[in-house]
């Protein structure tokens, strides 16, 4: 009997044929302009995970529709797990700065280059394949398997947890399987302990009716740009600490074991710099740049809008500005808590003559794993078939929102197994997912599914 891994191998070409098709469809969530191309990833999903032998479904939701894959032939005596995913990606601009087309794949230096390619179709791709592969060759699979593909995750997943609770008996499961993050580094894999949350607002200040001339009332009336600025300015303290009161009271700190495995970890300053362009001196100058990525909340404007932005000069001092502002999260902070905090924080330094208005946008919990048990065994085992070596335990500076979620409705454990390398480009142009990593992910899922039915499904 063939094995899983050899059928994956054989089968090779034809993977990264069908992972070109998936890669090229637009699936923007955030752009309306783009929906059509939404639900037809959602089909391709759909038809992929039919075509590997699952019985599936797409449902719809008042935002983009969710894809449900379902194999559950393996009896009620065997485990049950959720493999979650998502098939919209983020939007391409600036389009300038891609070496190629963010819609059209290339394969270049062992890398494939693609809107998506990591986060998160070639990733969710991974799942659908290893479970092909335990078909074609098995008839069966060790475990039973529920699929979610949602379209909405690169958007806040408006719509996902009503669905996961209107839903809570289909999706049961013990263990929930996400593949949307990074190895810590280059044949070193991972496993995550820690995701940070988010709360997503924008900062409107008003000020004067319309624009009006710089020289005629400039130094006379406020200038909302001048003066969000000053806001924003507020916001820390010359160490890089957020200077919000109350905003640290809540966090429970991660343990000495944990900090003391962060600080054991090989990183390498100076690579940093050279992938970033520039040094990690942001945040909080009192820890390390992995601490300060994994275990510390940090606070950062997105994006600012005001006055006149074209070309040339314009002499206009502008009746409103706008700064899109995000917090990542720690364990203990909530979204909820951190607007009301921000909320007081703006009323105390809100300049004279003018209106500060905030706007919620999104927001997601943070998450802690267990770091023991049968579930990260069974994982390590599986990684390190593949990639030969043992995986360190890692932290995520992003938000996956439903990881916390699953957790509290669901009653399963969260295994977050990812295979992207850090500098990856996800959100940014050039996205990027090794070719290595994309072959090895295929084999350790593979492996993965044997190893939770032996027992790797519990603690």
């Amino acid at each position: 009997m063939t094995h899983p891994v050899d059928y994956a191998h054989r089968e090779r070409s034809r993977f990264y044929d069908e992972l070109w098709d998936f890669l090229r469809i637009p699936s923007v969530s955030a752009k309306s302009e783009h929906n059509g191309d939404t639900e037809r990833a959602a089909e391709w999903v759909r038809a992929q995970l039919s075509q590997a032998g699952l019985r599936t479904e797409t449902i719809a939701t008042p935002g983009h529709p969710v894809v449900l894959g379902e194999w559950r032939d393996a009896g009620p005596e065997a485990p049950t797990v959720l493999i979650y995913g998502h098939y919209d990606v983020q939007p391409p601009e600036p389009l300038e700065l891609w070496d190629s087309p963010p819609f059209e794949p290339a394969i270049r230096d062992g890398r494939i280059y693609a809107r998506g390619s990591a986060d998160d179709k070639g990733q969710l791709f991974l799942h659908i394949k290893a479970l092909e592969a335990h078909l074609a060759t098995r008839g069966r699979l060790p475990v039973n398997v529920v699929v979610l593909a949602e379209g909405e995750e690169e958007v806040g997943s408006p719509n996902l947890v009503p669905f996961v609770k209107a839903h809570r008996e289909r999706l049961a499961a013990e263990t929930v399987v996400i593949s949307d993050s990074a190895m810590f580094a280059p044949g070193v894999p991972s496993l995550l302990f820690s995701l940070r949350g988010l709360a997503y607002f924008e900062i409107h200040a008003q000020g004067p009716r319309s624009d009006l001339h710089s020289g005629a009332y400039g130094g006379a009336i406020p200038n909302p740009a001048n003066a969000l600025s000053r806001v924003i300015s507020t916001l820390h303290d010359e160490t890089g600490r957020i200077a919000i009161e109350g905003f640290y009271d809540d966090i429970e700190p991660p343990s000495p074991e944990t900090l003391e495995g962060i600080r054991s970890l090989p990183f390498d300053a100076e690579a940093y710099a050279a992938q970033v362009g520039t040094i990690p001196a942001g945040g909080e100058s009192a820890y390390s740049p992995l601490e300060r990525l994994w275990t510390r909340p940090s606070c950062d404007v997105n994006g600012m809008l005001s006055g006149y932005t074209g070309e040339g000069a314009k002499t206009v001092l502008p009746a409103n500005a706008m700064a899109k502002v995000s917090f990542r999260l720690v364990p203990g902070q909530s979204p909820v808590r951190v607007k009301e905090l921000l909320e007081e924080h703006l009323a105390k330094v809100a300049p004279a003559g003018v209106d500060l208005t905030l706007v919620e946008l999104h927001g997601g919990r943070p998450w802690r794993a267990k770091l023991e048990g049968p579930l990260f065994e069974a994982a390590s085992r599986a990684l390190e078939r593949s990639f030969g070596a043992r995986p360190v335990l890692a932290g995520e500076g992003g938000t996956i929102p439903i990881v916390g979620e699953f957790e509290e409705i669901l009653g399963a454990n969260s295994l977050l197994l990812g295979f992207a390398l850090p500098g990856a480009n996800m959100h940014a142009p050039n996205e990027w997912f090794a070719t290595d990593c994309f072959e090895r992910g295929i084999d350790t899922l593979i492996h993965l599914y044997d190893e939770l039915a032996q027992g790797g499904n519990s603690g």
